[in-house]
């Protein structure tokens, strides 16, 4: 024979159970909050510290820089990487009335270049800035789709766009 257990209507023990539940999370996230404050602080502290002396350690690991190329000491590549014909041979002409040395003149190993871009080998960012503002180009950047032997010795390359 089976007993069912009496239930009483006067206690909702489901009302309960969730207003319990409802305490112990409020109780852990207080925890929660008061042990993230009490960690964050000195991290904090230390994290500031560390930041504020970083720029000195970063200032004395920096390798030397290598010294600015003359102009006429700057080999540059001129490279066609629109598809119009003379489009690389006239703006190698630019480039030599500006007192650089033009190494190759050329097409670029792919066509469809947006915009006329100055590019440059790891250490001449300063030269390809330079370069670049002496020929009013607004692109400069590392090799980009090139390789360094595509520029046959010279520092950068002018590749011309279209």
């Amino acid at each position: 024979m089976e007993h069912a257990l009496p239930t009483t209507p006067g206690h909702p023990w489901r009302t309960i159970a969730v207003v319990a539940a409802a305490i112990a999370t409020l109780e852990l996230l207080g925890l929660v909050i008061v042990g993230v404050a009490l960690i964050a602080k000195p991290v904090m502290h230390r994290a500031q510290a560390e930041a504020a002396a970083a720029p000195a350690k970063h200032e004395q690991a920096k390798t030397p820089t290598r010294a600015l190329l003359s102009r006429g000491a700057t080999s540059v590549t001129v490279l066609n990487g629109s598809g119009l014909a003379g489009a690389a041979a006239a703006q190698a002409s630019r480039v030599r009335a500006r007192g650089y040395v033009v190494g190759e003149v050329g097409n670029a190993p792919r066509t469809g270049y947006g915009r006329t871009a100055v590019m440059y080998r790891t250490g001449r960012r300063p030269e390809a800035l330079r370069l670049a503002r002496d020929l009013h180009i607004g692109l400069v950047s590392p090799l980009d789709g090139l390789r360094p032997r595509d520029l046959l010795g010279a520092q950068l390359a002018v590749v011309v766009g279209g």
